[in-house]
């Protein structure tokens, strides 16, 4: 017995949102043909992939090893498509892109027009997610492309480095740094420490960045984006990190808010591109990335 393609991607998804219904919508198939077409699978294989109850779906060890394997089976299955396109011009046809919150909006809008003129056969979709997500998802073979922030785990992927991103410290008006043309790391120290909340990996890459751990500061996790975080700040409630690229979009408007660059320190993010290894588009990608490199200021 041979599982079809839909009984894949409809495990995939079930182990994506820990819910039949919200999987089949995402599937869009009903929840009963969803569900009858995973039970077929695993009678055929016999196997329990997922524990069901009323309240919640559990994936059984041999599951998640199933999934998995689905995900890298789905992606294949897109290379195989990707590589009867490779016969066009480069950078033409359809391309779906993940990319981060903390990327894309200050990223993406100066790319576009100038990407939309010189290369006018190229059918850009674009996917706004967390990085967590967006990997899965690029395993799976729902996206083709990501633009992430480095290091973060990529597992048989292969991936390049666009450029640097440095981080740039954020106070409220009247703070005791705000005499300083430049900080230290550790002048965070004992700072209350506004950082996004769980999920998103730049709270990490700040950390990290700054040789921070959680004891050495007041961190607060509470911000939704950098916007959020820029408002927190102007109303008082501590300091925050800011990837340089946000403020090409005038992220801290009519604030007041201060930044300060740190001092002799290496203090940033990376900013890259991860695809498939077996995605036989590997030209392609390089091409964009050299596009992004040249056109990111």
């Amino acid at each position: 017995m041979i599982p079809s393609l839909k009984q894949l991607r409809y495990i995939c998804a079930v182990a994506e949102y820990k819910h039949f219904s919200k999987a089949a919508a995402a599937c869009f198939v009903t929840q009963s043909t969803l569900s009858a077409a995973i039970q077929e699978l695993e009678s055929q294989l016999e196997v329990v992939i997922f524990e069901r109850n009323r309240k919640s779906v559990l994936i059984t060890p041999l599951g998640e090893q199933l999934v998995q394997q689905a995900r890298v089976v789905l992606g294949e299955v897109e290379d195989f498509i990707s590589l009867a396109k490779t016969r066009q011009d480069l950078l033409s046809g359809e391309l779906r892109l993940g990319v981060i919150p903390t990327i894309a909006p200050f990223l993406l809008p100066n790319l576009l027009n100038e990407l939309r003129a010189q290369y006018p056969r190229l059918k850009l979709y674009l996917k706004e997610d967390l990085s967590a997500q967006l990997v899965q998802q690029l395993q799976q073979g729902q996206l083709d492309l990501l633009i992430l922030a480095f290091p973060y785990p990529v597992q048989q992927m292969e991936q390049i480095t666009l450029f640097k991103d440095d981080f740039l410290l954020c106070l409220p008006p009247g703070h005791q740094m705000e005499k300083l043309d430049q900080v230290r790391q550790q002048q965070l120290k004992g700072e209350k420490l506004l950082l996004l909340e769980e999920g998103h990996c730049l709270r990490d890459h700040a950390l990290e960045a700054c040789s921070l751990k959680s004891a050495d500061t007041d961190l607060v996790y509470e911000g939704s984006s950098l916007h959020t975080l820029v408002q927190m700040v102007a109303n008082g409630l501590g300091v925050t990190l800011l990837p340089e690229i946000s403020l090409r979009s005038d992220i801290l408007g009519d604030t007041r808010l201060q930044l300060r660059p740190f001092k002799k320190e290496n203090v940033s993010r990376d900013i890259g591109m991860a695809w498939r290894k077996s995605d036989p588009r590997r030209e392609d990608y390089h091409l964009l990335g050299d596009f992004v490199t040249r056109h990111h200021r």
